[in-house]
Protein backbone atom coordinates (compact mmCIF):
# COMPACT_ATOMS: atom_id res chain seq x y z
CA UNK A 1 0.00 0.00 0.00
CA UNK A 2 1.20 3.48 -0.75
CA UNK A 3 1.62 6.32 1.77
CA UNK A 4 -1.47 8.13 2.47
CA UNK A 5 -1.97 12.12 3.94
CA UNK A 6 -5.21 11.91 5.16
CA UNK A 7 -6.97 14.71 6.48
CA UNK A 8 -10.09 14.20 8.48
CA UNK A 9 -12.08 17.71 9.40
CA UNK A 10 -15.92 18.52 9.43
CA UNK A 11 -17.89 20.99 11.90
CA UNK A 12 -17.48 20.09 16.19
CA UNK A 13 -18.85 16.62 17.11
CA UNK A 14 -19.13 15.17 13.86
CA UNK A 15 -17.23 12.65 15.14
CA UNK A 16 -13.48 13.91 13.30
CA UNK A 17 -11.58 12.35 16.39
CA UNK A 18 -13.36 9.22 17.07
CA UNK A 19 -12.66 8.64 12.81
CA UNK A 20 -9.30 9.76 12.64
CA UNK A 21 -8.39 7.72 16.19
CA UNK A 22 -9.44 4.30 14.29
CA UNK A 23 -8.63 4.89 11.06
CA UNK A 24 -4.97 5.80 11.80
CA UNK A 25 -5.24 2.24 13.67
CA UNK A 26 -6.58 0.39 10.90
CA UNK A 27 -4.04 2.20 8.38
CA UNK A 28 -0.77 1.78 11.02
CA UNK A 29 -0.77 5.26 10.47
CA UNK A 30 0.36 8.29 12.55
CA UNK A 31 -2.10 9.74 14.31
CA UNK A 32 -2.13 13.77 14.48
CA UNK A 33 -4.79 15.98 16.49
CA UNK A 34 -4.41 19.42 15.14
CA UNK A 35 -5.27 21.37 18.62
CA UNK A 36 -3.01 18.88 20.88
CA UNK A 37 -0.29 18.97 18.21
CA UNK A 38 0.28 22.91 17.96
CA UNK A 39 -0.61 22.84 22.36
CA UNK A 40 2.64 20.26 22.36
CA UNK A 41 4.54 22.66 19.95
CA UNK A 42 3.93 26.05 21.50
CA UNK A 43 2.55 26.83 18.20
CA UNK A 44 -0.77 28.60 19.97
CA UNK A 45 -0.82 32.43 20.66
CA UNK A 46 -3.56 32.88 22.32
CA UNK A 47 -7.64 32.27 22.87
CA UNK A 48 -10.47 33.92 21.19
CA UNK A 49 -13.05 35.08 23.74
CA UNK A 50 -15.53 35.57 21.21
CA UNK A 51 -15.89 32.03 20.54
CA UNK A 52 -15.62 30.71 24.35
CA UNK A 53 -11.63 30.41 24.80
CA UNK A 54 -10.91 28.42 21.38
CA UNK A 55 -7.18 28.47 20.82
CA UNK A 56 -5.45 30.83 18.10
CA UNK A 57 -2.65 29.03 16.41
CA UNK A 58 0.13 30.34 14.19
CA UNK A 59 -0.86 28.57 11.21
CA UNK A 60 2.27 29.99 9.48
CA UNK A 61 4.68 27.87 11.76
CA UNK A 62 2.06 25.13 12.61
CA UNK A 63 2.64 24.53 8.79
CA UNK A 64 6.18 24.46 8.99
CA UNK A 65 6.46 21.86 11.59
CA UNK A 66 3.14 19.50 10.05
CA UNK A 67 4.98 19.35 6.65
CA UNK A 68 8.13 18.20 8.66
CA UNK A 69 6.58 15.86 10.58
CA UNK A 70 4.89 14.28 7.12
CA UNK A 71 8.09 14.25 5.63
CA UNK A 72 10.17 12.51 8.29
CA UNK A 73 7.06 9.99 8.63
CA UNK A 74 8.93 8.56 5.73
CA UNK A 75 6.87 5.78 3.85
CA UNK A 76 4.86 5.58 6.85
CA UNK A 77 0.56 7.06 6.33
CA UNK A 78 -0.70 9.94 8.95
CA UNK A 79 -4.01 10.81 9.64
CA UNK A 80 -4.26 14.05 10.65
CA UNK A 81 -7.38 15.48 12.54
CA UNK A 82 -8.88 18.79 12.92
CA UNK A 83 -11.57 21.03 11.62
CA UNK A 84 -9.33 23.54 10.54
CA UNK A 85 -6.91 21.01 8.91
CA UNK A 86 -7.26 22.76 5.19
CA UNK A 87 -5.74 25.74 6.90
CA UNK A 88 -2.13 24.17 7.76
CA UNK A 89 -1.47 21.02 5.91
CA UNK A 90 0.40 21.97 2.12
CA UNK A 91 -1.68 20.46 -0.57
CA UNK A 92 1.56 18.83 -1.75
CA UNK A 93 1.67 16.58 1.03
CA UNK A 94 -2.42 15.57 1.29
CA UNK A 95 -4.03 12.38 -0.67
CA UNK A 96 -7.07 12.64 0.48
CA UNK A 97 -9.33 14.77 2.42
CA UNK A 98 -12.63 13.43 3.98
CA UNK A 99 -14.84 16.31 5.02
CA UNK A 100 -17.71 14.48 7.24
CA UNK A 101 -20.84 15.83 7.84
CA UNK A 102 -23.97 15.21 10.13
CA UNK A 103 -27.56 15.72 9.85
CA UNK A 104 -28.01 19.53 11.76
CA UNK A 105 -30.73 18.32 14.12
CA UNK A 106 -28.53 15.41 15.00
CA UNK A 107 -25.40 17.81 15.36
CA UNK A 108 -27.03 19.96 17.68
CA UNK A 109 -28.12 16.74 20.40
CA UNK A 110 -24.15 16.24 20.01
CA UNK A 111 -22.87 19.52 20.57
CA UNK A 112 -25.29 20.41 23.31
CA UNK A 113 -24.49 16.95 25.12
CA UNK A 114 -20.52 18.14 24.70
CA UNK A 115 -21.42 21.56 25.92
CA UNK A 116 -21.82 23.43 23.16
CA UNK A 117 -24.53 26.78 24.06
CA UNK A 118 -25.10 30.10 23.00
CA UNK A 119 -23.69 31.73 19.98
CA UNK A 120 -21.08 28.65 19.97
CA UNK A 121 -23.88 26.25 19.23
CA UNK A 122 -25.27 28.31 16.37
CA UNK A 123 -22.01 29.21 14.74
CA UNK A 124 -20.81 25.75 14.21
CA UNK A 125 -24.46 24.60 13.19
CA UNK A 126 -24.32 27.53 10.51
CA UNK A 127 -20.53 25.72 9.78
CA UNK A 128 -22.28 22.66 9.02
CA UNK A 129 -25.56 24.39 7.23
CA UNK A 130 -23.52 26.16 4.99
CA UNK A 131 -20.73 24.07 4.34
CA UNK A 132 -18.20 25.74 5.58
CA UNK A 133 -15.20 23.04 5.89
CA UNK A 134 -16.49 21.38 2.62
CA UNK A 135 -16.05 24.99 0.97
CA UNK A 136 -12.64 25.25 2.90
CA UNK A 137 -11.23 22.13 1.99
CA UNK A 138 -12.85 22.71 -1.77
CA UNK A 139 -10.37 25.69 -1.72
CA UNK A 140 -7.41 24.23 -0.18
CA UNK A 141 -7.35 21.08 -2.32
CA UNK A 142 -9.71 21.06 -5.04
CA UNK A 143 -12.63 18.19 -6.18
CA UNK A 144 -9.84 15.59 -7.01
CA UNK A 145 -8.78 15.14 -3.13
CA UNK A 146 -11.90 15.92 -1.36
CA UNK A 147 -14.68 13.77 -0.34
CA UNK A 148 -17.77 14.46 1.65
CA UNK A 149 -18.98 11.12 3.84
CA UNK A 150 -22.45 11.71 5.65
CA UNK A 151 -21.87 10.31 9.44
CA UNK A 152 -25.17 10.68 9.92
CA UNK A 153 -26.77 7.75 11.88
CA UNK A 154 -23.63 5.81 11.20
CA UNK A 155 -21.25 4.40 14.28
CA UNK A 156 -17.56 4.94 14.18
CA UNK A 157 -16.79 1.80 12.54
CA UNK A 158 -19.37 2.32 9.41
CA UNK A 159 -18.17 5.50 8.96
CA UNK A 160 -14.30 4.28 8.84
CA UNK A 161 -15.68 1.38 6.26
CA UNK A 162 -16.93 3.98 4.19
CA UNK A 163 -13.41 6.05 3.98
CA UNK A 164 -11.72 2.40 3.62
CA UNK A 165 -13.62 1.76 0.34
CA UNK A 166 -13.08 4.88 -1.01
CA UNK A 167 -9.14 4.42 -0.15
CA UNK A 168 -9.37 0.54 -1.62
CA UNK A 169 -10.93 1.64 -4.65
CA UNK A 170 -14.29 -0.04 -4.07
CA UNK A 171 -16.61 3.03 -3.32
CA UNK A 172 -16.30 6.49 -5.36
CA UNK A 173 -15.18 9.62 -3.58
CA UNK A 174 -17.88 11.99 -3.55
CA UNK A 175 -18.67 15.93 -3.50
CA UNK A 176 -22.42 17.43 -3.00
CA UNK A 177 -23.77 14.44 -0.99
CA UNK A 178 -25.77 16.04 1.61
CA UNK A 179 -27.75 19.87 1.62
CA UNK A 180 -28.86 20.54 4.66
CA UNK A 181 -29.74 23.62 4.00
CA UNK A 182 -32.64 22.68 1.81
CA UNK A 183 -33.63 19.72 3.81
CA UNK A 184 -34.23 22.39 6.66
CA UNK A 185 -36.05 24.51 4.46
CA UNK A 186 -38.07 21.64 3.56
CA UNK A 187 -38.86 20.51 6.71
CA UNK A 188 -40.19 24.02 7.97
CA UNK A 189 -36.87 24.25 10.33
CA UNK A 190 -34.01 26.51 8.80
CA UNK A 191 -35.00 29.80 10.60
CA UNK A 192 -34.62 27.07 14.14
CA UNK A 193 -31.46 26.51 12.96
CA UNK A 194 -29.84 28.71 10.77
CA UNK A 195 -29.75 31.40 13.74
CA UNK A 196 -26.72 33.32 13.32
Amino acid sequence: MSKFVILITGTPCVGKTSVALLLAAKLNAIYVNLTEFATKNNLVIGADERRSGSLIVNEVRLRKVVSKLINEAGDKSVVIDGHYAASVVPKKHVTHTFVLRRDPVELRGFMEKAGFSGNKLWENLASEILDVCLVDALNAYGREKVCEINATGKSVEDTVEDILAILNGSKKCRVGVVDWLGKLESEGRLNEYLRV
